[in-house]
C-alpha cells in the first residue's frame, strides 16, 4: 500500500483512501446496511479532473507502466473498412433543434470479462458525468453491433411516435411513457429535463427501424451488450462536438486494448443533413515543438534536452530531440486532449521529474510578506492557551444539523446555518455555527483518557449574512471546555481572566469587559452569563445543561466558553 501510494504520489495522483464497500457504506448509512456488503480492499484514487484517460484501470494502469518504463505508449491505428462494408450514421435535418452531432466508432471482435465489461460501463458513467456535463454536452451509446445492421439513423421524432422497449425492461413503451417511467428512477431522472420540453425527441435506429437509444436518456433494450457481445458500436451524440470526438477518443482508446488486434478501432463513417460526411474516429496524433530551455526554465531545473524529452516520453507524451539539441518534438496521442499549450507540456514534464526533486530556492521578487492580524493574535493565544493547561483540538468545519441545533437544544432556523445542498454522509450536512459541539464530540472519543480534561479551540465558525457579496460571513471564534467529576465553572472563568489579562482588557465596565447572567439553552438554568467587552456582547460561559451533555454520550458535569475574538484584533 505504502509503494503504490508513493508511485501514485510521483505520477501525479493522490491515493485519497484505502477502504473497502463495506467500509464505505458503514460510514454513509450506518453499520446495520453495511452487514453482508464485501470486505475487498478498494483504492480511492483522486484522477485530476482534465484527464479522462485515468479514469478507468485500463489507462490507469497504462499511464503508471509507461511511467515506470516497462511499456512504450501503444499506438493508437483506425482501420477504415473497405467501400461499403463499414458503418454509416446518417443524421437528418430534424435533430438540430435537439442534439445536432454524432460521432460514431466500431470495436471489433473484443473479448470481454466480468471485470472488463464492468470497467466499460463505469467509464461511460464517469466521462458522463464529468467532461459530458452530466449528460447535456454529451451521451455515450453502446450497442451490440451483431443485433443491428447499418445504416444507422439518428432522426428526431415527436415523443408519441417513438416505441421500444428500454434497457432492462419489459415491455415496449411509448417516449412520454419512457419519460414517466424513469421520473422515480434515483439514476435517470437527473436527465430527464435535457429534452423533456423539446418538440422532438432525439432517436437513433438501424435499417431495419429498431431503436439504439434515445439520447440522452437511454439505450433500447435490443441492442444490450453482454459479456458474449463481439463487436460493439458506440455512438456519441450532443451538443457540442468537441467535445464528442474527445468522448469517442477516450472510450476506443480505453477498450480496443481487447480487440483482437489490440489497439485497432474500426471507423465509421457520420453523414451530415447537407451531405458531407466525416470518419470517426479522429485518433488524432499532433506534434507540437517546446524549447528545452524555457522548460527548465519554468520548472527551475537544468536538465539536459535529451532528458527532458524521456520525462515526457515517460508522461505519456512520446519526444524526440530535434534540431541539435535546440527544440524538443513531441507527438501528442489522441487520449491527451487536456494538452492544449506548452505550459501543460512543462507541468508533465515537472510532474515526471518530481516536484519534490526541484531544488528550492528564493524568488527574485522583493515582497514583505506579512501575517494577518487575525492569524497572528490565534498563534499568539494558542501559546498562552496550551500554558495555561489546556490542549488545543482541531474539528471538523462542517458538522450534522443536530449537532448544532437539536443537541444543544436550539431550532435549525435559528442558528443561521449554511447548508450543503447535497451532503454526502449525515455526519457533514451544515457549516458550524459555534465551536461547541467539535469539541464535546472530542471529548466523547477521549472518554477513557484520565480526568480532567481540558480542551479548546481557535477556529471559524460560518454564519448566513445577506449583507455579503457571499451571503455568509466567518467570524474567528475561541472554545474551551472542562469536563470533570464537578463542573469547574470556577475554571472556565479563570480561563477567561486569563484571556482578557492577555488581551489587555481590564475587568470594568467603561474600556473593559463585564460578564451578566443571561438564559441560554445550552447552559444549566443560573449558571450561565453573557460576557460583554468593546461594547457588544461576545459570548457566553457557564455550565452545560445535563440534556446536552447526554446528547453528546457523556456523563459527567462540563463548563464551556466560547467568545468571538475578532473585536480585539
Amino acid at each position: 500500500d505504502e509503494e503504490f501510494d508513493e508511485l501514485c504520489f510521483e505520477f501525479g495522483l493522490e491515493l485519497d483512501e484505502i477502504t473497502s464497500e463495506k467500509d464505505i457504506i458503514s460510514k454513509e448509512k450506518g453499520e446495520e446496511k453495511a452487514k453482508g456488503a464485501s470486505d475487498t480492499v478498494l483504492y480511492k484514487i483522486d484522477v485530476p479532473a482534465n484527464r479522462y484517460d485515468l479514469l478507468c484501470l485500463e489507462g490507469l494502469v497504462r499511464g503508471l507502466q509507461v511511467f515506470k518504463e516497462r511499456i512504450n505508449l501503444p499506438k493508437y491505428e483506425k482501420v477504415i473498412p473497405a467501400q461499403g462494408e463499414g458503418q454509416k450514421l446518417i443524421i437528418t435535418a430534424e435533430t438540430v433543434q435537439v442534439r445536432p452531432h454524432a460521432a460514431a466508432a466500431v470495436l471489433r471482435n473484443i473479448t470481454f470479462t466480468k471485470e472488463r465489461y464492468d470497467s466499460f460501463i463505469d467509464l461511460q458513467e464517469k466521462l458522463h458525468q464529468n467532461i459530458c456535463r452530466k449528460r447535456a454536452l454529451v451521451a455515450i451509446g453502446t450497442h451490440d453491433l451483431d443485433t443491428i445492421s447499418g445504416p444507422f439513423t439518428f432522426t428526431a421524432k415527436a415523443p408519441s411516435e417513438i416505441k421500444f422497449k428500454p434497457l432492462n425492461q419489459s415491455q415496449e413503451y411509448t417516449a412520454s411513457q419512457i419519460m414517466d417511467l424513469y421520473r422515480t428512477d434515483s439514476h435517470l431522472r437527473h436527465y430527464l429535463h435535457l429534452i423533456e420540453n423539446k418538440p422532438l425527441y432525439p432517436v437513433i435506429y438501424d435499417s431495419n427501424g429498431v431503436v439504439l437509444s434515445m439520447p440522452p436518456i437511454i439505450n433500447g433494450d435490443h441492442t444490450k451488450i453482454s459479456l458474449k457481445t463481439r463487436n460493439v458500436f458506440i455512438e456519441c451524440t450532443g451538443t457540442d462536438i468537441t467535445k464528442a470526438k474527445i468522448v469517442l477518443d477516450i472510450l476506443v482508446t480505453m477498450f480496443s486494448e481487447y480487440c483482437e488486434k489490440p489497439f485497432t478501432v474500426e471507423a465509421a463513417e457520420v453523414v451530415y443533413p447537407n451531405g458531407k460526411t466525416h470518419i470517426y474516429p479522429e485518433l488524432a496524433y499532433r506534434k507540437e515543438k517546446v524549447k528545452p530551455e524555457l522548460i527548465n526554465k519554468k520548472l527551475g531545473i537544468s536538465e539536459t534536452p535529451s532528458s527532458l524529452a524521456k520525462l515526457l516520453t515517460r508522461m505519456c507524451l512520446k519526444s524526440d530531440v530535434t534540431g541539435n539539441g535546440n527544440n524538443i518534438e513531441i507527438e501528442i496521442p489522441p487520449t491527451r486532449a487536456d494538452i492544449i499549450h506548452a505550459c501543460d507540456i512543462i507541468e508533465d514534464a515537472a510532474i515526471a521529474y518530481g516536484y519534490n526533486n526541484i531544488q528550492m530556492t528564493i524568488p527574485k521578487m522583493y515582497t514583505i510578506a506579512n501575517q494577518l492580524p487575525i492569524n497572528k493574535l490565534t498563534e499568539l493565544l494558542r501559546q498562552d492557551l496550551a500554558a495555561a493547561g489546556f490542549t488545543e483540538a482541531l474539528t471538523f468545519a462542517l458538522c450534522s444539523q443536530e449537532d448544532i441545533a437539536d443537541k444543544l437544544g436550539m431550532d435549525i432556523s435559528a442558528t443561521k446555518a449554511v447548508r450543503i445542498g447535497n451532503p454526502k454522509t449525515a455526519e457533514f450536512q451544515v457549516a458550524r455555527t459555534t465551536l461547541l459541539p467539535g469539541l464535546l464530540k472530542t471529548i466523547a472519543a477521549n472518554r477513557k483518557m484520565p480526568l480532567p480534561l481540558k480542551l479548546f479551540e481557535i477556529s471559524d465558525i460560518v454564519v448566513k449574512d445577506p449583507n455579503t457579496d457571499v451571503g455568509a460571513r466567518n467570524y474567528r471564534h475561541f472554545c474551551a471546555v472542562y469536563y470533570n467529576k464537578s463542573p469547574g465553572f470556577e475554571i472556565i472563568h479563570g480561563l477567561l481572566d486569563r484571556v482578557m489579562q492577555l488581551l489587555e482588557v481590564p475587568p470594568n465596565e467603561e474600556n473593559g469587559y463585564t460578564i451578566k447572567a443571561t438564559e441560554a439553552s445550552a447552559f444549566f438554568p443560573g449558571r450561565c452569563a453573557e460576557i460583554f467587552a468593546k461594547g457588544q456582547s461576545i459570548g457566553k460561559l457557564g455550565v452545560l445543561h445535563p440534556d446536552v451533555i447526554t446528547k453528546f454520550e457523556l456523563t459527567m458535569p462540563c463548563s464551556a466558553l466560547e467568545i468571538n475574538i475578532e473585536p480585539f484584533v
